[in-house]
């Protein structure tokens, strides 16, 4: 007998049921408030997310891990940031920004939030083109 993970919700109103939310509903949501904060680059997921991708899914639960303890929720975000960014307070926001939009959602409280940073991406270096050598044929000399 397979072991029931979804998150049951409590309803104002018994007589109408209760609510139950798959634990990817929660990671979908999740992904989407740590990716919108800045300094954040991406998201890191896993092989499969990334065969995934290639095939032209885009996948909003990956890099986040919801682990359920008897009713509390603990929830793991993998992050790569941007270069330049301050850790701590890129890592502080993800935190807050999770914890309210899950709240705000679900009416879910979550007990914490650990930020797993496992990346930095360095500035892109702007290259500018010349239109008379496309190519780069034409070295300066003549």
């Amino acid at each position: 007998m397979s072991e029931d993970n979804n998150i049951v919700l409590t309803s104002q109103e018994p007589s109408l049921g209760e609510i139950r939310l798959a634990p990817e509903v929660i990671e979908v949501i999740i992904g989407i408030a740590a990716s919108q904060v800045d300094g954040v680059y991406s998201m890191r997921g896993s092989i499969a997310n990334s065969f995934s991708e290639l095939l032209g899914r885009q996948i909003r639960g990956k890099g986040v891990k919801v682990n359920k303890e008897a009713d509390e929720l603990v929830v793991d975000v993998y992050v790569i940031l941007n270069y330049g960014v301050s850790v701590p307070k890129v890592a502080a926001q993800i935190q807050e920004k999770v914890k309210q939009q899950v709240l705000f959602m679900t009416g879910i409280e979550i007990m914490g939030v650990d930020v797993h940073v496992q990346g930095v991406i360095p500035e892109k270096q702007e290259q500018t083109i010349d239109p008379n050598n496309i190519f780069g044929e034409e070295n300066g000399e003549e």
